[in-house]
């Protein structure tokens, strides 16, 4: 997975931190979280604000 796969990081995110709610997330543990997922293999300078803003908007997404 790349920093730009944000609907499969999404989904892994639902599945590792099931009980996390996303809003509560701070940008650098969910940096760091992406970067810890099985199969996440891109450089971790690659990763901004907006990529990180799009990652939570998924996830919200699709714990609902």
């Amino acid at each position: 997975m790349k920093w730009t796969d944000i609907h499969d990081i999404a989904i892994e995110l639902c599945d590792t931190h099931e009980e996390v709610d996303p809003l509560t997330v701070n940008f650098v543990d969910l940096r760091n979280w992406v970067m810890a997922l099985p199969g996440f293999d891109d450089d971790p300078d690659r990763c901004g604000e907006k990529i990180l803003e799009a990652i939570q908007a998924a996830w919200i997404e699709e714990r609902e």
